[in-house]
């Protein structure tokens, strides 16, 4: 436990730096970025916050889960449920319990709870999913996300089925978004330097030693799992009062494609990954948007085909794969030696189990 300040000491720059970056990106789009930029930006907010979250269980524990985005429609969900006015609640969502029909919370109080109701959810179920490992345990993830999304988009009463859930407060700016991108990070990294961030990361690469060493695996993960959940739960409910309107399409394959694209492109073992990930897919997904639009040449608009971004964002990913398995970043984090990208992430079971004892 001696050497914990030490840690404190050579991380501690990469949250400041990572939430120091996103300020200047906010402070810049709301002085000279336009109405339609500043949406763009605070989207990218809210999905440095889903990705974060990702890296949170993914990147310490080393399991691929296809299933976190169905949080993010708990958070969506749980916000509207909060937010939305007793009277439109009281004609289309006719199946709420009495307590959530008339209930009506400003977004700083249902963003939370939204956040708790995610992770809750991912306790109860992750306490039969983390028993599994490796593909079984990615497979699970992606069950989940379709039973989530089958019950959203078939339970009418509750959650407006497959149409869509209007009256959100819209009460999102850049400001908001980058609260969350930066609580998202502040929380990533808190756990990060947590014993049970350390402990998580030595089951990661050598689950035998590990194991050996009196670290519980399944209680690990689903610490993990759970804290996952928080902070996408948060990211769902921003997304919601970002778009005023939910449905359960929003929270199902394509999001979960982009997202992990997200992870994978940065670096899925850093936190310094995951946030570039979210930069650099964001701006490619921009430009091919625009693309897509039609560009003027010489009198005449040329434009590309609809979805060549979800097309071109694949063929990066399995670039990155094959190229650069270890993402943008190569797994690395900012620090204060070697500034700013020079150091290696440390052999993880040496190096978390000489902190956890």
């Amino acid at each position: 436990m001696s050497q914990r300040p030490s840690v404190i000491r050579q991380t501690i720059i990469t949250p400041i730096v990572l939430i120091v970056a996103l300020l200047i990106m906010a402070a810049l789009s709301y002085q000279f970025g336009s109405r339609a930029f500043n949406r763009t930006v605070v989207e990218m907010f809210i999905n440095i916050m889903v990705v974060v979250g990702l890296y949170v269980f993914v990147g310490n524990s080393g399991l691929l889960s296809f299933g976190h985005i169905s949080f993010m429609c708990l958070g969506a969900y749980m916000t509207a449920w909060l937010t939305i006015p007793p009277v439109m609640k009281s004609i289309t969502l006719k199946g709420l319990p009495a307590w959530l029909l008339h209930a009506q919370l400003p977004m700083w109080v249902a963003t939370p709870i939204s956040g708790l109701f995610a992770a809750l959810f991912a306790l109860i179920v992750g306490r039969v999913i983390m028993r599994l490992s490796g593909i079984a345990a990615s497979i699970a993830t992606f069950g989940l996300l379709g039973v989530i999304n089958n019950v959203y988009s078939n339970w009418d009463s509750v959650t407006g089925g497959q149409g869509s859930i209007v009256g959100i407060p819209p009460t999102m700016n850049v400001w908001t978004g980058w609260i969350g991108g930066a609580v998202a990070i502040a929380i990533a990294y808190l756990y990060s330097i947590s014993r049970s961030g350390l402990a998580l990361r030595a089951t990661r690469d050598e689950a035998v030693a590990a194991s050996a060493s009196g670290i519980d695996i399944v209680r690990e993960r689903l610490i993990a799992f759970v804290v996952s959940a928080f902070i996408i739960g948060l990211a769902g409910a921003l997304y919601a009062h970002f778009l005023s309107i939910v449905n359960p399409g929003a929270f199902y394959l394509r999001t979960t494609f982009i997202t992990l694209s997200m992870l994978v492109v940065g670096g899925m073992y850093s936190l310094s990954g995951a946030v570039s990930g979210v930069v650099a897919i964001s701006v490619l997904i921009e430009l091919f948007r625009n693309l897509e639009k039609g560009i003027s040449l010489g009198g005449h608009t040329v434009g590309l085909p609809n979805g060549v971004q979800e097309i071109a964002i694949g063929i990066i990913t399995i670039a990155i794969l094959m190229y650069l398995p270890t993402g943008l970043t190569r797994n690395q984090e900012f620090c204060w030696r070697r500034w700013p990208l020079q150091r290696r992430l440390a052999p993880p079971v040496q190096t978390a189990l000489k902190e956890l004892h």
